[in-house]
């Protein structure tokens, strides 16, 4: 655990932050829902899982 030392140097941890992000966009997608749930195709949107996803099977390697 990191622990920011008392002469004031903050410390930021990127992933906490970009998992902050991308929670309050879901929060926000979810609260535009009128009714019911967001769909997992809406969240992947949200999330942008298409984007994280290589194009092809080959570009797996």
């Amino acid at each position: 655990m990191c622990v920011a030392p008392l002469g004031g140097t903050a410390v930021q941890d990127y992933v906490a932050l970009a998992e902050i992000e991308l929670c309050g966009e879901l929060i926000i997608a979810a609260s535009a829902v009128s009714e019911g749930r967001l769909s997992a195709d809406r969240i992947d949107e949200v999330l942008r899982v298409a984007e994280a996803l290589p194009e092809s099977p080959n570009d797996l390697h």
